[in-house]
């Protein structure tokens, strides 16, 4: 059965179920490329605007290295607090950097599929390690496809940093007039230009490359019909059993239905189609009730039942058709109908007082 669902063409679209059992075990649809260009981006625009703070964060590390160098030799008794105080000052200058990159990150894969939390696919596996799969999926189409895609991403980028570099040609000899400062401001520049348009560019590829990851995931999820039936059996049981348990359900019902029978006051008939059997207790309801209905084979049962137990019956079509579309079995009638029924029940009174 497994080889033959194997061998079946997956035309179908993925079940919820097999969705959400797919992002348990953190199989989601999403792009490398637009989290990496995300924090690219972040990171850049974060010295664009705090590179003139980070400098100055620099020079006081240096200044504060300077003056502490100065006043105590570093011997064994202070050096551990010398090296806490630096990694410290290190890292209130770059946390802010650390932060923003790991917001960003955070970000980018949130707003592709979302909150995704799957121990499963850290787990520990045999087969991650097995040389042979590996060197299965080395040559497979998928690893070409991303060997395609890398060397595409490197020729644009390539392409996008040589023609900025053409263009600042002309700039390059009038350096040599410059100051040491305005030449490392110049460098600068053009890092940053050169940066923001490989960005652009990164970004247009994320996009596509996200459409390419939503494609390929949707269609390795797709289904055949024999594995939308197992599931179906798995999560709704299977429907032979079901209809089964249904059909000794409407069975018992009947039954409970035919042994209270023998308590109606009255049965109103089609006369041929339709039987329905009511009761009035004055002293426990309001209006009489429907204790058992039923078309044909079941009308006839009713039928033979009232007979057998001495139970008027009725020919009353409208009220008959009335009561069998209307009131369900256990239910009391309607008070548009409290009338018609009254009729019938003050008919089978008299009668019954005249035969006592």
């Amino acid at each position: 059965m497994a080889e033959q669902n194997n061998n079946q063409e997956k035309t179908e679209q993925a079940t919820p179920k097999k969705r959400e059992d797919a992002k348990k075990k953190g199989q989601v649809a999403k792009s490398r490329d637009a989290s990496s260009v995300g924090v690219l981006l972040a990171c850049l625009i974060f010295f664009w605007f705090g590179t003139s703070g980070m400098i100055e964060k620099m020079m006081s590390l240096t200044r504060w290295l300077l003056t502490q160098s100065s006043q105590f030799n570093i011997n064994s008794n202070n050096i551990q607090g010398f090296s806490i105080g630096l990694i410290y000052k290190i890292f209130a200058i770059l946390s802010p950097l650390f932060l923003t990159a790991f917001s960003i990150a955070l970000l980018a894969n949130y707003l592709q599929v979302g909150f995704v939390l799957s121990a499963e696919s850290v787990q520990p596996k045999l087969s991650k390690i097995d040389p042979i799969k590996g060197f299965q999926k080395l040559f497979s189409i998928r690893s070409l496809v991303e060997l395609a895609k890398n060397i595409f991403k490197i020729s644009i980028v390539g392409f996008v940093v040589y023609m900025t570099i053409m263009g600042e040609i002309e700039n390059i000899l009038p350096l040599m007039d410059q100051s040491v400062w305005g030449i490392l401001i110049y460098i600068g520049e053009v890092a940053f230009k050169i940066i923001l348009r490989v960005c652009l560019v990164l970004i247009i590829l994320a996009v596509f490359d996200y459409i390419y990851q939503k494609w390929e995931f949707e269609k390795n999820l797709k289904m055949s019909k024999q594995d939308v039936k197992d599931e179906t059996k798995q999560t709704e049981g299977n429907p032979l059993i079901k209809a089964r348990i249904k059909r000794l359900q409407r069975d018992a019902a009947r039954k409970r239905m035919m042994a209270g029978i023998p308590e109606a006051d009255v049965v109103i008939t089609n006369p041929t189609h339709l039987a329905v059997a009511l009761r009035y207790d004055q002293t426990s309801v309001s209006a009489p009730k429907v204790i058992a209905k039923g078309a044909g084979f079941i009308a006839e049962n009713i039928k033979d039942i009232a007979r057998k137990n001495n139970i008027p019956i009725v020919n009353n079509k409208p009220l008959a058709r009335v009561l069998y579309k209307r009131v369900d079995v256990d239910e009391m009638i309607p008070a548009n109908l409290y009338r018609a029924v009254a009729e019938v029940l003050a008919f089978v009174y008299s009668m019954k007082m005249k035969q006592g």
